[in-house]
């Protein structure tokens, strides 16, 4: 399965004005190199250096995005949206008939939901976008709805242990996606998938071991008032 950024349409898109295609285009490209930019620099990655990126000018950086917040904010909503459609996606192939299996669906989402590197964006999001934002609690909740739907599936099929919950496989895909200290970010690229496969495994059914603890689910990630 194969999802692009052309692709994916994002799950508030119908509140934002349309934007002719060039000016669509140009907006897309500053939010996918910004999205690069933070992985590599955190929040304070240079605005300029993103705009080069993208491969526009800083007055059209600054025409579509006033201040960096509303550019992280941008960034939060596209992530989301496309790991948001990567589970509709798996959650359909699921319950296609011609299928593999509900855990390959999972698995190949899993795979390729941390191309999105959230990992790399968790302390960017939680400190400069507000977690109650109606439109990003849209879209974490049928996230939540969509994982916890294809986990469902695939322990219903008996390919999935019992004592595992959608909180397990967004750790660990954030673990995996997020930077090393002292070390190139290529060089997380080149084993994430490797060691993801290593973890997937492990979810499998029958389970070799007992876990220790309570499975994580989405509800440990929420806002702490």
């Amino acid at each position: 399965m194969t999802t692009t950024a052309e692709s994916v349409r994002p799950a508030g898109s119908a509140r934002t004005p349309k934007l002719r295609a060039d000016a669509s285009r140009n907006r897309e490209r500053i939010v996918l190199a910004a999205r690069e930019a933070f992985v590599e620099y955190g929040a304070d990655a240079p605005l300029d250096e993103i705009a080069k990126r993208a491969g526009v000018g800083n007055a059209t950086l600054y025409r579509n995005f006033p201040d960096r917040v509303a550019l992280i904010r941008e960034v939060a909503v596209l992530v989301k949206n496309r790991i948001l459609a990567l589970a509709e996606t798996a959650t359909a192939e699921a319950d296609a008939p011609d299928d593999s299996g509900p855990f390959d669906a999972l698995q190949r989402f899993a795979h390729a939901s941390v191309g999105e590197k959230v990992g790399g964006l968790c302390t960017l999001f939680s400190n400069h976008v507000d977690l109650y934002d109606p439109e990003l609690t849209e879209i974490r909740e049928r996230l939540q709805a969509a994982v916890g739907g294809l986990m469902e599936r695939a322990r219903a099929a008996g390919e999935l242990r019992s004592d595992v919950d959608h909180g397990d496989l967004f750790i660990a895909m954030s673990q995996l996606t997020r930077p090393l200290p002292n070390t190139a970010c290529r060089l997380l690229d080149d084993f994430v998938h490797r060691h993801l496969q290593i973890f997937l495994d492990g979810l499998r059914a029958p389970a070799p071991s007992v876990l220790p603890g309570r499975a994580a689910t989405f509800e440990d990630f929420q806002p702490q008032n």
